[in-house]
């Protein structure tokens, strides 16, 4: 009878001990579990720039392209502020479920060096997702403005020392840091006139209140083909594909280069399976024709890359960066 009852109490204890490790498995890890069905609900995209910028303008339009392919609505929440840091800070501190993401430009590097209290690292706290698209920034000016080329703008700026404001989307963007370079390669002095988007600060270019913007394309290209804006040069090394009329800026101020890139992020241990859907989703869509067409009329081209590899561009253009903000001295508490 003894022996019975050990033999009883040892098949239940057994059975309890399975349980226990099963629940605590599923416990830890939660994600995986759900990650078959991803996404089952929509899915939050964080972009850190003020409504018609261009980051917005890609955001948007990538949005309505991957909410067909995955099923579920990828809804664009514009969260400004900081050089798009605030909408950084929102995506590393969400739960790391695939349901909160984020745009994903070249501030994000930038900032790593430029701002010295960021309360996250970026690299360590995030989880590389997709590259979306490389693009170079335009020069534009007022159409009232008395220049026509790079050159006669820096001679501008030499024969107004002071006098001259630059527009960026906030500190820390690659708007912002073109500028930047600009001013140390060529010695000139310009104001810094910050706004929380580009679309913000078209009204103040119009009107001569600000005298130059190296935007990204897309809303530089709208604004020179409506004529409120003279394009004067590119940011990237060479003249870009199908803008072969306007000259690279570097072929004025040599060693110029600006080259921005897109794409996407999610919170640090965001489940491999979760990253492979959105990766895979992002990387079918960029090769749709009539999607890669879009992105030209915008002046961009498709940047399709695994997520390992996104995650290595990041890291480059955050030591490129890091270089340029030493060079130029700009640095921000």
């Amino acid at each position: 009878m003894r022996a019975f009852v050990r033999s009883a109490f040892h098949r239940v204890s057994c059975r309890a001990w399975l349980v226990l490790v099963c629940v605590a498995g599923m416990a830890a890890c939660p994600s995986y579990a759900s990650a078959a069905d991803y996404p089952s609900r929509p899915v939050r995209w964080l972009v850190g720039f003020a409504a018609g910028g261009a980051v917005d303008v890609v955001a948007r339009l990538m949005s309505r392209e991957l909410s067909q392919r995955l099923g579920q609505e990828i809804v664009v929440e514009n969260r400004t502020g900081s050089g798009g840091n605030l909408a950084a800070a929102a995506m590393v501190s969400a739960p790391a479920d695939g349901y909160t993401l984020l745009f994903v430009a070249s501030n994000n590097a930038i900032s790593a060096s430029l701002y010295k209290k960021l309360p996250y690292d970026f690299i360590r706290d995030t989880t590389p997702v997709a590259g979306i698209m490389r693009l170079p920034n335009l020069m534009v000016v007022p159409t009232a403005l008395p220049v026509k080329s790079v050159k006669e703008f820096i001679d501008y700026c030499k024969a107004n020392p002071g006098k001259v404001s630059y527009a960026s989307s906030g500190n820390g963007s690659s708007i912002h840091m073109s500028a930047e370079l600009f001013k140390a390669l060529t010695g000139t002095d310009m104001v810094h006139v910050p706004y929380r988007g580009t679309a913000l600060a078209y009204p103040d270019l119009i009107t001569n209140k600000v005298q130059v913007l190296f935007d990204n394309l897309p809303a530089a290209l709208e604004q020179m083909r409506a004529g409120t804006m003279r394009g004067l040069g590119v940011t990237s090394p060479q003249r870009w594909p199908g803008l072969p009329d306007i000259p690279a800026i570097s072929e004025s101020v040599p060693g110029f280069d600006v080259v921005a890139f897109y794409g996407i992020s999610a919170p640090k241990g965001t489940p491999p399976e979760i990253v492979d859907v959105l990766n895979r989703a992002v990387a079918a869509t960029l090769k749709d024709p009539k999607l890669v067409a879009k992105l030209a009329d915008l002046g961009g081209v498709p940047l399709s890359m695994t997520s390992v590899e996104f995650g290595n561009l990041v890291a480059e253009e955050t030591d490129k960066w890091r270089k340029v903000v030493e060079f130029t001295g700009v640095s921000i508490d």
